[in-house]
């Protein structure tokens, strides 16, 4: 089978493709080796990146669609991770987000449904941040509140409450419940699905949309301050460097190894019924973010000081974690990677990389720049 991925020599696309080449696919490569995750790319690096992977790399936007096009031309199968990643980025540089991750991939999918209708199946990388908030319950209800108010969070009052103040208790998020996207990263990643549906419905093709939670591991980018809190932490760490908590510290997370999550790419690449299906990609499990850092404080053997400091960015969540229920039944999806597994794994290789500078405060003063960030410093 021939195989496009889009983002493929990004964190989660350098697996997949790894994992596609050793399984006798042929696969086609375009990215932009975007400088914020990536070093400088050279000639050379795209010649080395093709042997070593066995594939072909093609150095280009995913908004350059004479380039795509020819690409799409020769493939059966469409993965496309391509896409600026960045939550607390996205809420100011609005019209670049809109552009890079929801027009580029309206237009890719244009491109398939009336140009290229060899192409059958398409996989769209979606994130749990459509959900925003995620869902809690409410008595008997299932809920999904709408984004919390900065004016609380100031005062330090970070839990999601309901409509009349009263608490509400977290539960897994399946995917049927209400949309509620809280950044400009999320509201692309909603149109997108809806794109995609309606080209599923119209066209006849088969499309995928994977809702990723919080994916991690080894090869995930020091470079990009927006994403990727565990490996941020785990540069940080090694480095003995404070680690800003934000709110409390309490705030959590479904942390999902990259294995897992090109496990169920590749289920979705092998399902076989015509139309539009999506599904959560977590491990069904939430964490703490204090949880997660004192561990890797743990296995990094670090000096550095845990501050919990109350700081808090414009379109952060509380908690989300993913029902998996649907991706269990239908795709066969099982997380097979414990966290404790995992950040094993990821210190290990983080021990093996070349320090890097830590470009978080530079993020936040960005973010505070904009009055997306609030800081007690």
């Amino acid at each position: 089978m021939k195989v496009m991925v889009t983002g493929g020599a990004g964190f989660i696309g350098s697996w997949l493709v790894e994992s596609l080449v050793s399984q006798d696919f042929t696969v086609y490569v375009v990215d932009s080796f975007s400088k914020q995750i990536h070093d400088d790319v050279t000639p050379e690096t795209i010649a080395g990146l093709q042997r070593r992977h066995g594939c072909e790399f093609i150095h280009a936007d995913i908004r350059d669609m004479s380039t795509v096009e020819n690409v799409l031309a020769k493939v059966e199968v469409v993965v496309h991770l391509a896409a600026e990643t960045g939550t607390g980025q996205s809420m100011y540089q609005i019209g670049h987000y809109c552009e890079v991750n929801h027009q580029a991939t309206a237009a890719m999918l244009e491109a398939i449904a009336t140009r290229h209708r060899q192409i059958r199946n398409v996989v769209l990388a979606s994130s749990r941040a459509v959900y925003g908030e995620g869902a809690y319950r409410s008595g008997d209800k299932l809920v999904v509140p709408g984004p919390r108010d900065s004016k609380r969070m100031k005062r330090g009052l970070f839990e999601v409450v309901g409509s009349a103040g009263e608490p509400l208790e977290v539960v897994a998020t399946p995917e049927d419940v209400s949309l509620c996207p809280a950044s400009i990263y999320a509201a692309t990643k909603v149109g997108n699905e809806h794109v995609g549906r309606i080209c599923a419905d119209a066209f006849g093709l088969q499309v995928t949309a994977l809702r990723f939670q919080n994916v991690y591991g080894e090869r995930q980018s020091f470079r990009n301050p927006y994403t990727g809190i565990l490996s941020a932490f785990a540069n940080r760490m090694r480095q003995d460097l404070e680690i800003n908590i934000f709110e409390d510290g309490l705030e959590s997370r479904d942390f999902v190894h990259v294995a897992d999550a090109v496990s169920a790419i590749e289920l979705a690449i092998n399902r076989r019924s015509p139309g539009y299906r999506v599904y959560n990609v977590g491990s069904g499990v939430r964490t703490s973010i204090m949880d997660v850092a004192a561990e890797l404080k743990r296995l990094t053997g670090s000096k550095a000081e845990l501050k919990i400091t109350g700081d808090f960015r414009v379109g952060d969540i509380r908690h989300c974690y993913a029902d998996l229920g649907a991706a269990r039944k239908e795709l066969g999806y099982r997380p097979r990677v414990a966290l404790k597994d995992g950040l094993e794994r990821l210190v290990g290789w983080v021990m093996t990389q070349p320090v890097s500078e830590d470009q978080s405060s530079k993020a936040s003063a960005e973010l505070s720049k904009f009055g997306l960030g609030f800081s007690h410093s």
